[in-house]
This record gives C-alpha cells, structure tokens and sequence, in this order.
C-alpha cells in the first residue's frame, strides 16, 4: 500500500549553498588539508574573548599569509582568536592574532608588489618576557637579524625582520628593583601566634569588634602574624619564637628543665615543639 504522505513529499532538488556556510565550511577544509607547518592550522585552543580589541590594533599584509600565522604562533607564542576567513582562492582574507595583551590582524598581500628581501615597510613594537630567547627563536625560523639584543633604556631590546617583510623590535621590560625585604622577627621575639577556638566565625567577629582585625583566610597580616584556627573542643594559643639556632635553642630548653620535640622543616623554616619547665607549651622557630 502506498504511503499518502508520499503526494505531499516534493522532490529533492539540489540548491546553491548559503555563501556564509560555505566560507565556513572552506575555512575547514583548508585547515584540515594543510596540516601542522602548512598554513592554517592554529594548535592552540581559541580561549580569548573575541569581541575585545585594544585601542590600536595593527593591520599587517602577508605574502603566504597562512604560513605568517603559523610562524608568529611559533615565535612569539601568539594564540589564535577565532576560525579565520578564507577567500574563495584559498588564501586568508582575515586573520587574527592575540600577542601578549595586543591582538594583531592580518590577511594576504594582494597588491602585486613582491617584498624585497632585506627591506621592510613598517616597523612593530612588541614587549616579550624574554627578548633574546624570542630573538633566538625568531632567527632560527628564518628570520634576519637587523640589531641583537642589547639593554636599553626601555628595556633589553633586538631587531629582526621576519620571511614576509615585517621589521620587529622585540623588547622585554627591565626588572624592577627588588623591594626591600619586609622587616622580621629578631632572636627571640614573637614571630607568630596560632589561636585555637570552638567557633571561628565567632572569633572572628569579636577581634573584628575589639581591635579592628581583618582575616584573609587562615591569617591576619599584622606583626606579629596571627592564624586563627576553628573546631577545637578546648580553646587554646600557641605562640612561636624565632631564633638564630634551632639547635642550640633546643638545647637550652632542655638544661633548663624544659622539654623539646625533634625539629621537623616546614615551608618557612625548621620548627621544634617545646613545654617550658611548668608545663607551658611553645614553639620554636629557626627561619
């Protein structure tokens, strides 16, 4: 018996694709079939927002503008923003580049006139956390050394026009002097206090309230350092002393009646449990 549904079904007739699927759809294929090295296939992960640009964004043209991508991937460590645009020819209409905090565009030369090797046209700044590991690698790709890496005073900068015709002058900021180291605890002053309570929201609200404390979690950052723990039955304080030597130190609690734990190393130093000669507890601290 026939199907009824047959009289409303109309024959398949093939149409012309929509030009936006179609440019997708060749985009993909492009990547695919170039392959690593090839052009246009970008390894890593689109995880940048694409719908934000600096104030200036240079706009660059690219003799092989497919493999200009995969070379400022390999040099500079630039991430990819979004699938590229490719022009129905097969090279790339439009592409986009994320460098540090600045996003560069660029797309294929078409205006007929051939870079000349040695020269360029314009020349772009780019801060890199290290210039002559970047100057090394961009070399090493293929491109020409123009100034090496010398310290400036806006930084330890090189030059280098890459295989398409682009002068860069890759630069990493100066260190900034170290600040001073902040002040610590002497030879046996207070160096950290570890208060134990039943509730710490609690206590935090109460020495909140009586002397203006804030705590970041596990500690208050006022010398000396205050850790406030919650969930012990029996309310407790624990008080650390530093010292110059642990060892030493140990020994003295030890001839004066006192008792002292084997040290352990922690993260900030060697530490050793202690009980004075009535009982008290304490640590001691070897930074």
């Amino acid at each position: 018996m026939r199907d009824p549904l047959d009289e409303l079904r109309e024959p398949v007739v093939p149409v012309d694709p929509d030009p936006a699927f179609a440019a997708a759809l060749r985009a993909r294929i492009v990547r695919a079939l170039r392959g690593p090295g090839g052009g246009g296939v970008m390894t890593t992960t689109t995880v940048l927002r694409t719908d934000v640009y600096p104030s200036l964004t240079p706009y660059i043209a690219a003799v092989d503008a497919a493999r200009a991508l995969d070379w400022y991937v390999a040099v500079f460590a630039a991430e990819r923003r979004g699938d590229f645009i490719v022009d129905p020819d097969g090279k790339i209409g439009h592409a986009e580049l994320a460098i540090g905090d600045a996003v560069l565009m660029l797309g294929e030369d078409r205006r007929g006139d051939p870079w000349v090797p040695g020269s360029w046209r314009y020349s772009l700044f780019v801060r890199v956390p290290d210039a002559d590991a970047t100057v090394a690698r961009a070399v090493a790709e293929g491109a020409r050394l123009e100034r090496p890496v010398n310290d400036e005073p806006y930084g330890r900068t090189g030059v280098v026009v890459d295989p398409f015709g682009h002068r860069w002058i890759v630069s990493t900021a100066m260190a900034a002097a170290p600040a001073p180291p902040t002040p610590g605890p002497s030879h046996g002053e207070l160096g950290y206090v570890t208060v134990r309570v039943p509730d710490r929201e609690r206590a935090m609200r109460f020495y909140g309230a009586v002397l203006g404390w804030t705590f970041p979690p596990g500690e208050v950052r006022r010398p000396p350092r205050v850790s406030l723990w919650g969930g012990v039955d029996r309310p407790s304080v624990d008080l650390l002393y530093r010292v110059d030597d642990l060892d030493a130190a140990l020994g003295r609690v030890r001839a004066q009646g006192g008792r002292a734990e084997e040290p352990t190393r922690e993260r900030f130093g060697r530490v050793a449990r202690c009980e004075d000669d009535q009982g008290a507890t304490f640590q001691l601290w070897e930074p």
